[in-house]
């Protein structure tokens, strides 16, 4: 597994002026260890994750399975083995109101679950205050939280805290943390 995956802590920020959704992954010394680019075009989300800016070197890649998909399910592959890690499948009707994903392992078993924190918040979001009030997200595998993802209050463009660090057993493969925040960033992060 690439050195990138190691941190217990990222902070992840999207280019605001871009034809594509670009991602960085900081340390916590930040320093860039991460950086994403749609690709333009395709019919499906096609989403690759490098080791640097320059793209010499693709660590992972988050691909949809269908084309057009209220649950869309995307697979998460490790491009340095060609492996499989896990999916992430978003609980379409549920969705609208709140932000819900479940969290599967590499046969597409349900083994947790990520969740925008709470309903209340979550409708003042989409219904009021749009990004004047910053989501927040728990991933949960087994129904212990393992990942805090909370986005910071800004209103010239998206950042992201990641928090693995109640993770002490080490059950979450980060890729699969990482995947959801870029699906959060990207997917999610039309509905601003």
């Amino acid at each position: 597994m690439h050195s990138a995956f190691q941190y217990n802590h990222y902070v992840l920020k999207r280019q605001v002026f871009a034809l594509t959704g670009k991602l960085r992954f900081y340390n916590p010394q930040g320093v860039l260890v991460l950086f994403s680019e749609q690709k333009m075009f395709k019919l499906r989300e096609d989403i690759r994750i490098f080791s640097d800016e320059q793209k010499t070197q693709e660590v992972l890649s988050i691909k949809a399975r269908q084309i057009m998909d209220f649950s869309a399910a995307y697979d998460v592959v490790d491009s340095m083995t060609g492996e499989k890690t896990g999916a992430l499948r978003r609980k379409g009707l549920k969705s609208i109101l709140r932000d819900e994903w479940d969290v599967l392992d590499t046969n597409d078993q349900v083994i947790g679950s990520l969740f925008e924190d709470n309903m209340s918040l979550a409708m003042l979001r989409r219904f009021l205050l749009g990004s004047l009030l910053p989501q927040n997200y728990d991933l949960s595998l087994n129904e212990k939280r393992v990942a805090d993802m909370k986005q910071r209050f800004n209103l010239l463009r998206y950042e992201m805290d990641l928090d693995f660090s109640m993770d002490s057993a080490g059950s979450l493969d980060r890729r699969i943390g990482l995947a959801a925040a870029v699906l959060l960033a990207i997917i999610e992060g039309k509905q601003e």
